[in-house]
């Protein structure tokens, strides 16, 4: 008798080849850490005719937390709305920390950052999104819609800035 199946491939008295283990991400829990709106518009009287200038910052921030494989994860996103004139005034302005605690098992080490700074924000990404489309309507302005980021982008950005301050540190 063969030890071979019908396809042809041999199961018994092969070696064991294991199968790699694949990383695991699970949401543990999700929190804003900060949230600040103001509608400068209307404390100054400002009247915004047509469309806003409006400028997003996005910064990222990883942490260990004292449970093994866990880590704490926070997005913190500034949003600017100005005029289009000459001397550009200030319409609102949305600051928000949004995190998220993460199981992070089976990355590398040497993988674990850049999974921390682009898997899990692109997980928290859509919360973010609905919050500041939510406080923007709710402070009496159209709901503004995010687009979607490109955190892979962010991440390089983050690295080559880190890279260009150490590199004037030593210089």
């Amino acid at each position: 008798m063969s030890d071979a199946t019908a396809n042809g491939d041999a199961t018994e008295g092969a070696p064991d080849t294991a199968m790699p283990t694949l990383p695991k991400m699970q949401i543990l829990g999700q929190f804003i850490r900060d949230l600040s709106f103001e509608n400068a518009a209307v404390q100054n009287a400002v009247v915004a005719n047509g469309q806003p200038d409006i400028q997003v910052q996005v910064a990222l921030d990883a942490r260990k937390r004292p449970t093994e494989n866990q880590f704490d994860v926070i997005m913190k996103v500034k949003i600017e709305s100005k005029t289009k004139e000459d001397e550009p005034k200030a319409i609102f302005l949305i600051e928000l920390e949004y995190g998220g605690v993460f199981l992070i098992e089976n990355v590398q080490e040497a993988q674990l950052h850049p999974f921390l700074m682009i898997e899990c924000p692109r997980m928290l990404f859509p919360f973010v999104r609905r919050i500041v489309s939510d406080v923007s309507r709710d402070g009496g302005f159209p709901p503004l819609n995010l687009d979607q980021i490109d955190f892979v982008a962010l991440y390089r950005q983050q690295l080559a800035a880190r890279a260009q301050q150490t590199a004037q540190g030593t210089a």
